[in-house]
């Protein structure tokens, strides 16, 4: 069956890995599938925190909100296994699966070489930096996250064990300017995310008071 030349590109939504000292793509990780649903929930950061604090300092912000990301995604072998991938003939899903999972791990490699340094008296142990992870959900919205929860289900099995569908249950915070701070790459990228929701924003909202049932404000 032939595609309908004019027919749209269908856009995936995905992650991607960037270098902060070389601004390098390390790694980019597409859905197979885009869930039917994005959770997003927004808590605000307001001066005294709730039911209590300063009245004086009761509409201020002390920075942009804490937003999560919750999304469900499904992975199937069948579409590749069809088109006859080696890689799925022999390892299943199981790279797919990786991909997302060593988002979370420090690099093996950095591990052992500091395990090494240490013992030699060489090195004072420090938690590795991780690449900057980028949620990306169409040109509009790119957005620095931290993986706060990965969860899978894997559901069916080639006869060696490998994997051959999964659900996956996918968490994450949004890295603000108040995380990052303003000289990181990452905080640059937040303000973008931030700036087109402020523009969004300009495309629907109005002054008129017409639709609430009152003439204004007294």
């Amino acid at each position: 069956m032939t595609t309908f030349p004019r027919s749209p590109r269908l856009i995936h939504g995905g992650i991607a890995l960037l270098d902060v000292a070389s601004n390098t793509v390390l790694r980019v990780i597409a859905l197979q599938y885009n869930p039917d649903t994005l959770t997003r929930t927004l808590a605000p950061q307001a001066v005294g925190g709730e039911g209590g604090g300063d009245r004086s300092q009761a509409l201020r912000l002390k920075g942009p909100p804490v937003e999560t990301y919750k999304l469900e995604a499904e992975i199937d072998a069948a579409d590749q296994m069809e088109l006859g991938d080696g890689i799925v003939g022999r390892f299943g899903i199981a790279p797919q699966i990786a991909a997302l999972e060593t988002i979370i791990y420090p690099p093996s490699a950095q591990l052992q070489s500091n395990h090494d340094l240490s013992r030699q008296g060489r090195l004072e142990i420090t938690p590795v930096e991780m690449p900057l992870t980028l949620f990306i959900w169409s040109q509009q919205r790119v957005v620095p996250v931290r993986l706060t929860d990965l969860s899978i289900t894997e559901e069916a099995f080639d006869p060696l064990l490998n994997p051959l569908r999964a659900k996956i249950s996918l968490g994450m915070r949004v890295l603000s300017v108040s995380d990052l701070g303003f000289n990181h790459r990452g905080s640059g990228i937040y303000m973008a995310y931030q700036r087109q929701k402020e523009t969004l924003s300009k495309l629907r909202a109005g002054t008129d008071f017409g639709p609430l049932g009152i003439g204004g404000i007294s």
